[in-house]
C-alpha cells in the first residue's frame, strides 16, 4: 500500500496497482488518494503489465470504467480487445469493439496504424480489423470499411470471409457495383478463398448492375472450384434473367437447379412470374402460377399477377385474383392496392378509387408515396389542381417526403391548366429538394410559355433559379435550347446559348447539334455550318447516344435530320459506331417502303 499512496513516480504507482489487483484487494483502489491518480495513460500501462492474465486485465478494465472522473481512451479499449482476442474470448472482444468502433476516428489509417504499433500479433490484428470491416459494413459505412481493408492489404493481414461478404453486400445494397468488383479483386489477391457466400454476393452485385455475362462467369467459377451453387445462387440468377427479359435462360436455370436436387421455393416462382408479367406475357405467367409445386403462393405472388393483369388492361382478372387471394386468408398490402388504384385512375373511375381508399383506411393499410403519386398524377391529368395540391399537403402532413414523381406530376398539371407561376414555383421547390428535372419537365414549361406567346419568360428561368440561390447547370440550358430548337425558335435558342456561354458553361455535342438542326430547319444553312464548324474546332463528336436521342425527338422531320447527318459526316463529327446505326435505320426505312408498296 505504501508503494501506492507514497510512491514518487508513475512507474511505482503502476507496479503498486498491479500488485494490489493480483492480490484481489480492490477496496484499496477506491481510496481517494489512489483512485484520483488514474489516467488513460497509466491504466493502459497497467493493462499491459497484467496482460499475462487476461481475466485479471478484463476485471481491472471493467472496474476502471466505474471511476467517476475516468473514461477509457482508444488505446486502452483497443488493448483490451487485443487481450481478449488473443485469449480467444471472441464474443466479449467483439462486443467491446462494437461499443467504441464509431468513436475517435478509429477507421482513420493514421489512428489505426498508431494503435496497431503496440501489438505485433498478426492473427489478433487480422481478426480485430476483420470485425471492424464487418461492423462498418453492417452500418453502411462502406468508406470506413474500405479504408481498413486498404490498411490490412498494406500490412499483410488476412480478411475474414464473413467480413468480405458483409462489405460486398453493403456495396451491392448501395449500388456501388464497380467498387464491389474492385474490392472482390483485392480480397482474392489478399489470399481470401471465395466461398459460396462471397460468390453469391457477387452474383447479387451482377443483379444490381444487370450484368448477365459476369454472373454466368461467376457460376462457371463455382463449377470450376467445386463450390456448389445453392438456392440463393439460382434465385438471384433467375431474378437477373427475368429482369433482363431473358425468359428462356431463367427457365433453363430452374431446370438445372431441379436436376441438382434443389427445389424451387416461392421466391423462385415469384421471380419467374414477375419476369413474364413485366413483359405482358400473362398467359405464361398464369400457366406458371398454376404449375407451382412444393411452395405456396403468397401475397407477393398474387400482387405480381394482379399488377400484371392491370397493366395489360384486364382489370376484371386482377380483381378476381384479389378475391381469390383474400379467400385464402391473404389480405392485400399497399402494393396490391396501388396496382388496382393505378388502373382505376387510368380508366377515370375515381369513385371506385375512393372506395378502395376507404377500404385501406378501414383495414389500416397506410398509403405510401406510390399511392399518393398515382392519385396526384390522376387529378393533374384531369386538370383538378386544387385536389392534387390538397393531396400533396396531406402527404407532407402524414410525414411522407415528396419525390421527383410528385414534383413532375404537379409541374405537368399546372402547365396543363396554364398556371405557369405555380408550375415554376414547384420547379424551384423540386430543385431546392435536390432533384434534377429532366428534359420532359423543362419541355412542359417551354411549350406552355410558347403557347402564351411569352418566350421571354423561358429565357428568364435560369435567372430565377439563380435568384433563389440554387445552382444553374448545363443540363438546364441544354433542355431549354433543345426544346426551343424543336419548336423552330432558333433565335431564342441562340439567345439561351449565348447566356449559357456568358455564365462560363460550355456547350456540348447535343447543344451544338440541336442548334445546327434548328438553323437547317429554318433555311439558315450558313449559320448551321458555322455551328458545325465550331464543333470541329472544339473536337466534339456526335455519339450513338446523341444520335438516338435526336432521331427519337425529331423523328417527324427526317429530311432535315438526313441533311444534318450529311453535313456532320463531311466534317468527321460522327462517332464510328453511329455509322452502323445509320445503315440499320436506312435498311429499316427501305423495308417499310417495300411493305407499304406490296399488294400482299
Amino acid at each position: 500500500m505504501g508503494g501506492i499512496s507514497h510512491g514518487r513516480n508513475e512507474a511505482a504507482f503502476i507496479q503498486g496497482v498491479c500488485a494490489i489487483v493480483s492480490k484481489g484487494n480492490w477496496c484499496t483502489l477506491w481510496l481517494p488518494r489512489v483512485s484520483d491518480r488514474f489516467t488513460t495513460s497509466n491504466v493502459h500501462q497497467i493493462l499491459l503489465q497484467l496482460s499475462a492474465d487476461t481475466a485479471l486485465s478484463w476485471n481491472f478494465f471493467k472496474w476502471a470504467q466505474s471511476i467517476p472522473h475516468y473514461h477509457h481512451s482508444l488505446p486502452t479499449n483497443f488493448t483490451m480487445v487485443h487481450l481478449l482476442t488473443r485469449s480467444r474470448r471472441f464474443q466479449e472482444a467483439r462486443n467491446l469493439l462494437q461499443k467504441f468502433a464509431f468513436k475517435g476516428f478509429l477507421s482513420s489509417p493514421t489512428v489505426l496504424s498508431a494503435l496497431l504499433s503496440d501489438h505485433g500479433d498478426q492473427d489478433s490484428n487480422s481478426q480485430i480489423l476483420s470485425w471492424l470491416v464487418f461492423i462498418y459494413s453492417r452500418s453502411n459505412k462502406t468508406h470506413d470499411a474500405i479504408q481498413i481493408l486498404e490498411l490490412m492489404k498494406s500490412r499483410g493481414l488476412r480478411l475474414d470471409p464473413h467480413a468480405c461478404s458483409a462489405l460486398l453486400s453493403a456495396l451491392a445494397k448501395a449500388r456501388l457495383t464497380a467498387t464491389a468488383w474492385n474490392v472482390y479483386d483485392d480480397i482474392l489477391r489478399m489470399g481470401v478463398v471465395a466461398n459460396v457466400h462471397i460468390l453469391n454476393v457477387m452474383i447479387h452485385v451482377c443483379f444490381k448492375s444487370g450484368d448477365t455475362e459476369k454472373a454466368e462467369k461467376l457460376v462457371s467459377e463455382m463449377d470450376g472450384k467445386v463450390v456448389r451453387p445453392d438456392l440463393f445462387t439460382y434465385n438471384t440468377l433467375i431474378s437477373l434473367y427475368c429482369k433482363k427479359g431473358m425468359h428462356y435462360e431463367a427457365l433453363a436455370v430452374q431446370e438445372r437447379m431441379e436436376k441438382e436436387g434443389i427445389h424451387p421455393d416461392i421466391v423462385t416462382y415469384n421471380s419467374l412470374i414477375y419476369g413474364f408479367c413485366k413483359d405482358g406475357r400473362m398467359r405464361e405467367a398464369s400457366r406458371l402460377f398454376k404449375e407451382i409445386k412444393g411452395a405456396a403462393p403468397n401475397q407477393v405472388t398474387y400482387t405480381t399477377l394482379i399488377d400484371g393483369y392491370c397493366r395489360v388492361n384486364d382489370l376484371d382478372e386482377g380483381l378476381r385474383l384479389r378475391e381469390e387471394m383474400e379467400a385464402k386468408g391473404m389480405y392485400p398490402g399497399v402494393a396490391t392496392y396501388n396496382a388496382i388504384i393505378r388502373k382505376l385512375c387510368e380508366e377515370g373511375k375515381m369513385r371506385a378509387v375512393n372506395d378502395l381508399l376507404n377500404e385501406m383506411d378501414d383495414r389500416r393499410v397506410q398509403p405510401d408515396n406510390v399511392t399518393c403519386n398515382t392519385l396526384i398524377n390522376a387529378y393533374c391529368k384531369r386538370g383538378n389542381m386544387d385536389f392534387a395540391w390538397k393531396l400533396r399537403n396531406k402527404m407532407l402532413e402524414s410525414g411522407q417526403v415528396l419525390d421527383q414523381f410528385t414534383y413532375k406530376a404537379l409541374i405537368h398539371g399546372f402547365c396543363k391548366v396554364q398556371e405557369l407561376d405555380e408550375a415554376k414555383e414547384v420547379l424551384l421547390d423540386m430543385l431546392d429538394a435536390g432533384f434534377a428535372p429532366n428534359y420532359s419537365t423543362y419541355s412542359w414549361l417551354v411549350d406552355s410559355y410558347c403557347s402564351l406567346n411569352n418566350v421571354e419568360a423561358v429565357l428568364s428561368i435560369p435567372d430565377e433559379i439563380a435568384h433563389r440561390g440554387l445552382s444553374v447547370d448545363k443540363s438546364l440550358y441544354r433542355a431549354l435550347i433543345r426544346r426551343l430548337c424543336k419548336r423552330g425558335l432558333v433565335d431564342f435558342a441562340q439567345k439561351a446559348f449565348n447566356k449559357m456561354l456568358e455564365k462560363g458553361l460550355l456547350g456540348d455535342s447535343l447543344v451544338y447539334a440541336s442548334l445546327a438542326y434548328a438553323y437547317l430547319s429554318t433555311g439558315k444553312r450558313i449559320a448551321a455550318c458555322e455551328i458545325l464548324n465550331e464543333m470541329v474546332k472544339k473536337q466534339l463528336i456526335i455519339t450513338a447516344k446523341i444520335y438516338k436521342s435526336l432521331c427519337a425527338s425529331l423523328a417527324n422531320d427526317s429530311g432535315i435530320l438526313d441533311l444534318l447527318w450529311s453535313h456532320a459526316i463531311e466534317r468527321g463529327l460522327i462517332a464510328r459506331n453511329v455509322y452502323k446505326l445509320m445503315q440499320e435505320a436506312k435498311l429499316n426505312s427501305q423495308n417499310d417502303t417495300l411493305n407499304m408498296s406490296s399488294p400482299f
